[in-house]
């Protein structure tokens, strides 16, 4: 059973079945504060867990909780409240916390997206200069996913991101170089690196080369 619409969910739309809730149709907007979009995912995670208790529910979570600029808005403490209802109420679950997924389509919110929409567009984008974000492909996430399932490792908490994080103004020299586009851009010298703990994972990523999978990213979904 796929639970949304969206980027991550539709990966998993070849691997549906009766015993697994792939479960992403939840608040993707690190940014929301609208209380009604939090209890809409409460409430459909409730339901769900109540109707299908003993199905693997594999739950996506965020890797923001490790972002102290983001640590206590609203998003990430919404996020670790339906981790633990998730522990409280399933007898099978895998809660996966994302980095920021890149693919085709998806919510315009997500940060390649966004980018690569200001720079074609010509708005001024103010950078942050310090600042950092893991970009995984939706690929990786799929791979990984599965490799968990079929390792049939069960109630863990699992943080699903590239190995390294990239400086966003090494995002936006990507971007330029792939599209050919000199981008509209203000630096602020800000901004704050934050780490994610990938050492769980055992995942061979199919480019190993930081630039390498940066500069393939934008080549394989913005060109």
């Amino acid at each position: 059973m796929i639970i949304g619409k969206g980027l991550i969910a539709l990966q998993f739309l070849d691997c549906d079945n009766d015993k697994i809730i792939f479960f992403a149709s939840g608040v993707s907007n690190s940014s929301e504060t609208d209380k009604n979009q939090f209890l809409r995912e409460e409430n459909l995670i409730r339901e769900t867990l109540k109707a299908h208790p003993h199905k693997l529910f594999i739950y996506f979570s965020t890797c923001s909780i490790y972002d102290s600029s983001k640590y206590n808005s609203a998003y990430v403490l919404h996020k670790l409240q339906m981790e633990e209802i998730i522990k409280e109420f399933a007898t099978h679950y895998l809660i996966l916390r994302i980095s920021n997924a890149v693919g085709k389509g998806g919510n315009p919110n997500l940060l390649l997206n966004y980018l690569a929409r200001s720079i074609k567009d010509n708005k001024v984008l103010t950078i942050h200069k310090n600042a950092t974000r893991n970009l995984i492909d939706v690929e990786d996430i799929k791979n990984i996913v599965l490799k968990y399932i079929e390792s049939d490792i069960h109630n863990k908490i699992i943080n699903v991101a590239y190995t390294d994080n990239f400086k966003i103004p090494d995002i936006i020299t990507a971007f330029q170089d792939i599209l050919n586009i000199k981008a509209n851009i203000s630096i602020e010298d800000l901004g704050e690196h934050y780490s994610i703990d990938v050492h769980e994972l055992n995942y061979k990523f199919p480019i190993t080369d930081k630039k390498k999978y940066l500069y393939n990213l934008i080549k394989k979904y913005y060109l």
